[in-house]
């Protein structure tokens, strides 16, 4: 059982800093941030779930049936993560690749404390074992200032695959597509900086400033840290209605409106760009139909642009009635792990990424998000991320780019160093 209490916020922007600085204190951090965006789907502006009562840590093996017990048998706010990894649950396939990071493959807790803020109204919800502490924590989250953060050396940055490598790379994932084991999948690579010292919070705190993302997520289990600027929705739940966002296509902005609306109007019409959407469209459409009612899975946008601070992405919105007999739960096992981050055909696909990338993708390309009390819920993509192991003192962040038969190798790779652009920025 929770308690309940609203609070009128006269400077929300202020109020999330304040809140983040707070939350420092705990072993347990889950901070969203829609950044403002005008969303369709979104039920709040802002959350934050601190201090673990309960949790779920476990590797890939059984881990969705695990996941569905906890959230069936708490029945409460559940926030956390699934990492890509957990596609071994779900087909008989392998993750091999080094891993500096290890994150767990899952890990889920039930807040002693949430913080919901829509507008300028703040809803706090604690655990009736510590609601007398409702008034003494928001009276010292008002008062509490920014973190003064003392400058720290730049991280040298090392790069996983080299460029000839890489294209290297993209060329025999051409020929898989030429000879038809797959049409469309997502390569990905790693930036990594050993014996690396920073502060999660104030990394977290420009990476957002300069992306502005509407899925930002600043997350600590511990020492393990991720900070987010993800622009995609992965998938929701609210009643019924499940809906998917995936993003295929990507351009970039210019200072000069002028040349930012060409780049705009150019990936509008771009066919590869296009033909890449459309394919993973798809892809998510029959992910859907696992689990929805005959005759619900609809395509509400088709390549719509969006304008980010970094990028224009092109977007598409499918959604779906669930059908009765289907947990929460099942429907993120039966999409698991998202189109966008895979190719088609998905399982082949996998197959031949886990072959040819050269590190574990773990969390990135997982997602992260939340289970309400009803079981809705709500999960982003894992990606423009920064992951880090204060533990190990090993920074990463990875990047990918669809690969299809129209792809250029070069142009491939140009795209990557596009969407690293943010993430260099910050750490270096």
């Amino acid at each position: 059982m929770r308690v309940s209490i609203h609070k009128s916020i006269s400077n929300p922007e202020q109020f999330k800093q304040q809140l983040l600085t707070w939350s420092q204190q705990f072993r347990e951090v889950v901070f969203l941030d829609s950044n403002s965006h005008t969303q369709d789907y979104s039920s709040f502006d802002c959350m934050m779930a601190v201090d673990a009562f309960t949790s779920l840590k476990t590797d890939f093996q059984n881990a969705f049936d695990d996941l569905k017990q906890y959230q069936q048998t708490t029945k409460d706010w559940l926030f956390g993560y699934l990492t890509y990894d957990l596609k071994n649950d779900v087909e008989e396939l392998k993750s091999a690749n080094f891993d500096g990071l290890n994150f767990p493959d899952l890990f889920f807790f039930q807040p002693k404390k949430i913080f919901l803020l829509k507008g300028n109204e703040l809803e706090i919800r604690y655990l009736l074992l510590c609601d007398d502490e409702v008034e003494e924590d928001f009276e010292e989250i008002v008062r509490s200032e920014k973190l003064e953060v003392k400058s720290l050396e730049s991280l040298e940055i090392e790069q996983r695959i080299s460029k000839e490598f890489y294209i290297e790379k993209v060329n025999k994932m051409l020929e898989h597509i030429h000879i038809g084991d797959m049409y469309e999948a997502n390569f990905c690579m790693e930036f990594y900086a050993e014996n690396a010292v920073i502060n999660p919070l104030d990394k977290f705190l420009k990476l957002n400033e300069i992306s502005k993302a509407p899925f930002s997520v600043f997350f600590k289990n511990c020492k393990q840290y991720l900070l987010s600027a993800s622009p995609e929705r992965y998938l929701k739940k609210e009643g019924e209605t499940i809906v998917s966002q995936p993003i295929k296509g990507t351009s970039k902005r210019f200072l000069d409106p002028i040349e930012d609306e060409k780049s705009k109007q150019f990936l509008e019409s771009d066919s590869k760009e296009r033909a890449e959407n459309i394919m993973i469209t798809d892809l998510v459409r029959n992910d859907l139909s696992h689990t929805a009612q005959r005759g619900s899975v609809e395509v509400v946008e088709l390549c719509k642009i969006y304008s980010f601070l970094q990028v224009h992405q092109m977007i598409s919105t499918i959604s779906s009635k669930l059908d009765a007999q289907y947990a929460p739960v099942d429907v993120l096992k039966t999409t698991f792990p998202m189109g966008s981050m895979t190719g088609a055909p998905k399982i082949s696909v996998m197959n031949i990424i886990e072959n040819l990338e050269e590190t574990k993708r773990g969390l990135y390309s997982g997602a992260v998000g939340y289970f309400t009390p009803d079981g809705d819920f709500d999960f982003n993509v894992v990606i423009r991320s920064i992951l880090y192991n204060q533990e190990n003192q090993y920074v990463s962040f990875s990047v990918g780019s669809a690969i299809t038969a129209q792809s250029d190798p070069e142009k491939e790779y140009e795209e990557c160093l596009l969407k690293a652009k943010a993430m260099h920025e910050v750490l270096q």
